[in-house]
């Protein structure tokens, strides 16, 4: 199961994982965001439902919901058979993380101004970016600026927590990405016992959202010959 990033939708995560993944041969399941302040709560209570259903879960995520991910399987490791985490934003506290900062400025604009102005001050943004963007923020509907600000203020996995966790771990980075500096994905992969890093570009992403995926299930397939 793998979760969007803030603000995002499952739209995108099947667009940058569901062929690299149906190359290996593994269904994708990618639900739809709970709504507002419940984000973060309805997807856990859903990766628990699932690990009810099916057992052992390969589970991930873009940006947030690569830490949702791992937040699951740092709580659940018996119920975790391996982490597919693209973009993550920072490890333990958010602080003045970029991908936080920005989300709690789009989170307050939302509120005072409504969607369009938000997106209007994505002007500047890759065309692929901005009609993500007006898709996945219209969908949230009314939801968006609590969905937005849960996501800004929730602690990620600390490292610590991370070294504790002995699964398979592909962690994917964009290298030219500011929001989600590939800082912080050579430390989450640095940390996780059995994890390799996947590099792939804003620029291919912008061209091939599978891009991301491919550099994620590839690191992931290299950290499975770790012992």
């Amino acid at each position: 199961m793998l979760l969007p990033g803030t603000g995002s939708d499952e739209v995108f995560v099947r667009a940058v994982f569901e062929r690299p993944l149906r190359a290996l041969g593994v269904p994708l399941i990618a639900p739809s965001p709970p709504p507002g302040a419940a984000l973060a709560g309805g997807y856990l209570a859903t990766l628990d439902t699932l690990a009810d259903e099916h057992g052992e879960l390969l589970v991930g995520g873009i940006s947030f919901g690569a830490h949702l991910a791992a937040e699951w399987a740092v709580r659940n490791p018996a119920r975790c058979g391996g982490l597919l985490a693209a973009l993550p934003a920072w490890n333990g506290a958010p602080g003045p993380a970029p991908a936080s900062l920005a989300a709690t400025l789009t989170a307050d604009l939302v509120a005072a101004s409504g969607v369009d102005t938000a997106l209007a001050q994505t002007a500047g943004s890759p065309d692929w970016l901005r009609a993500e963007l007006d898709r996945a923020w219209r969908r949230h509907g009314d939801g968006l600026a609590g969905s937005l600000r849960a996501a800004a203020g929730r602690p990620a996995p600390a490292l610590a927590d991370l070294a504790a966790l002995d699964v398979p771990a592909g962690i994917g980075t964009c290298t030219d990405d500011p929001i989600h500096p590939t800082k912080v994905a050579s430390e989450w992969a640095g940390a996780l016992p059995r994890a390799a890093l996947g590099e792939t570009t804003l620029t291919a992403l912008g061209a091939d959202r599978e891009a991301l995926g491919r550099a994620t299930v590839l690191a992931f397939l290299r950290a499975l010959e770790t012992p």
